[in-house]
Parts: C-alpha cells; sequence; structure tokens
C-alpha cells in the first residue's frame, strides 16, 4: 500500500528565556533559513501583468481567439421524438406450419413481420400452401383460404366457417390437424373449437404424427456446422440416428442420439453434427430409427438444405 507524502518536523529542546534582540535576530535567521524536511517546490507566482502609464487609459483585457461562442451553443440538444408505430419496424417473427404428406403431419417454418394478430398470419400462411423446395418433398396443405379465428377465449381459439365440400372424413379430420398444431404452438391457445364442434387439442390427433418428426431444420434451410438437429420421435429404445449427406450424395458426417421417451412413447430429441467442406453446396440431412430386426435404416425423414461451408 503506497503512504502519502508527508512533511515532518522535529522539534528538539525547549524555549529558554531570552532578551528582545535576541529574539528577534533569531526569527529573521530562521527564515532565511532552509527548510528542515522535504523540498515543496517553488511558490507559485502571479502571471506577469503590465503597468499603464501614469494618468493614460486603462488597457481592455484581450478578447480569446477564435470564434465567439454563442449562449445557444451551451444549451442542451432537444432529445429526438420517441418512434411511432408508423415509424417503428417490426421485429420478425417465426412460425411453426404443419403440412401433410404421406398422409401425415410435418411442420416447417415461416419468418414474418411481427404481427399483434399472429393467429390470422398462420393461418393465412397455412393456407398459402408449402414453398416450391417445400412441395417437392410431397408437402401439400388442405387448409382453404379465408379461415379465421373469430375469438380466443379461456385457452381455446373459436374458428369460422370452414368449407369442406364433400371431402371425406379422413381428409377433414387431416385439415383439422393442421389447423390444432398449428394453432396450439402460441401460449395463449391449448384448443380449437371448429364450426359445431367441441374443443380439441394435439392429444386428439396421435396417430397422425410420424414416428420421427423433425423440427428444425427446415427444407431448404442454409445450416453451418455444427448443426442442431430437434423433433419428436416414438423409436425403439428412443435412438434416433442422424446422417448429412453433401451434393454427391457422399456422407460426410453421422451421430445419434435419444429421445426423452421412446418404445410406445413419443419424447423430444436434439442431435448435434458436424462436417468439414470447403465450398457451399445443396446437401440433405437424413434422420432415422436403426432397425432392431436387421439393422436397416427405417422412418427415415429426409430434409434438403444448403450446406454453408466449413467456418463460414
Amino acid at each position: 500500500m503506497s503512504r502519502r507524502g508527508t512533511v515532518s518536523v522535529n522539534r528538539r529542546g525547549g524555549w529558554r528565556a531570552v532578551g528582545v534582540p535576541v529574539l528577534v535576530a533569531a526569527l529573521l535567521l530562521g527564515a532565511c533559513g532552509t527548510p528542515r524536511s522535504g523540498v515543496l517546490g517553488a511558490a507559485p507566482t502571479a502571471p506577469p501583468h503590465s503597468t499603464p502609464p501614469a494618468g493614460g487609459p486603462t488597457s481592455a483585457p484581450t478578447p480569446p481567439s477564435g470564434p465567439p461562442q454563442s449562449p445557444v451553443a451551451t444549451r442542451t440538444a432537444p432529445r429526438p421524438p420517441a418512434p411511432t408505430a408508423a415509424t417503428r419496424r417490426a421485429d420478425p417473427v417465426t412460425i411453426e406450419l404443419w403440412y401433410v404428406r404421406n398422409g401425415l403431419l410435418v411442420p416447417t417454418r415461416r419468418t414474418r413481420p411481427a404481427t399483434l394478430t399472429t393467429s390470422r398470419l398462420a393461418l393465412t400462411e397455412l393456407a398459402a400452401g408449402p414453398t416450391p423446395a417445400e412441395a417437392a418433398t410431397g408437402m401439400v396443405t388442405l387448409l382453404p383460404a379465408g379461415v379465421e379465428v373469430t375469438r380466443i377465449t379461456d385457452g381455446v381459439a373459436t374458428l369460422g366457417p370452414v368449407p369442406s365440400g364433400n371431402d371425406p372424413a379422413e381428409r377433414r379430420r387431416l385439415r383439422e390437424a393442421q389447423v390444432v398444431w398449428t394453432l396450439t404452438q402460441f401460449p395463449t391457445v391449448r384448443q380449437v373449437r371448429f364450426p359445431g364442434g367441441a374443443p380439441v387439442g394435439r392429444a386428439d390427433y396421435p396417430d397422425l404424427l410420424a414416428p420421427i418428426v423433425v423440427t428444425a431444420p427446415s427444407v431448404g434451410e442454409r445450416v453451418t456446422a455444427p448443426l442442431t438437429v430437434t423433433g419428436t420421435a416414438d423409436v425403439f429404445e428412443a435412438t434416433v440416428s442422424i446422417r448429412v449427406l453433401d451434393a454427391a450424395g457422399r456422407e460426410v458426417a453421422t451421430g445419434f442420439g435419444t429421445a426423452s421417451c421412446g418404445s410406445g412413447c413419443r419424447g423430444a430429441y436434439r442431435l448435434v453434427v458436424g462436417w468439414r467442406t470447403a465450398r457451399e453446396q445443396h446437401g440433405t440431412i437424413e434422420v432415422y430409427e436403426v432397425s432392431a430386426r436387421d439393422g436397416a435404416r427405417i422412418n427415415t425423414v429426409v430434409v434438403p438444405v444448403i450446406l454453408a461451408p466449413t467456418g463460414s
């Protein structure tokens, strides 16, 4: 710890009686002597100034150089106005859409500007149908345009009329499942009520999910290594396997993990896999189950993606 600089004076002896002249002389000699402790430096002096000639006018002080300072320049700048709804840019929101492929539900995602009516946005995107890349994998939508949520009360979203025509019951049920799984991603919705029916939820359509569902990445997404693949599965011993193929179909990475439940129950899984590639190219993510009977790949989900170069 540093010590502050101090000046100390040691006093020795005591006073003794002396005459007044002797005392005055001693004081004068002490004033001219050297300090007994430390060097304090020279005392500050007043700045030099000129003395005006006797009887002459006193010169005015020289103004400081540079442009004159305006009093307005010292004022605090006004705060900019707060952004309004017209000037504020909405943050994007990512929503999950559930389409149909081979008679089962399959999810994908869309990122759109945020809106207060996310349920309307979700149904609009669901009715718009898959992208060309998604359609190439077999995805379709069964929901017609114009279906809207009329109200949400106590966790139940009530829908307006849903045109069905002469669709068979199986097709109508798939369409309802699309809507239910899409709307119940929002925390304010737990069930959906269709016209003339009782509220239904995800638990009413357990048979419409494939043994393995991939929620991320989405079809056509540009992905980097290491990649995290998520979803749900109901597979033997809860074991989920993954492999990554490059544009030439070569296997560039493999891995496996376990879902939170399996062999008769559905659980969530999260797999992380890495690869090395020098250029951006089309690739494929395959998530599958290894058959307990012969070791073959079964219940495979294929997700076409764009493989980014390693390190990008």
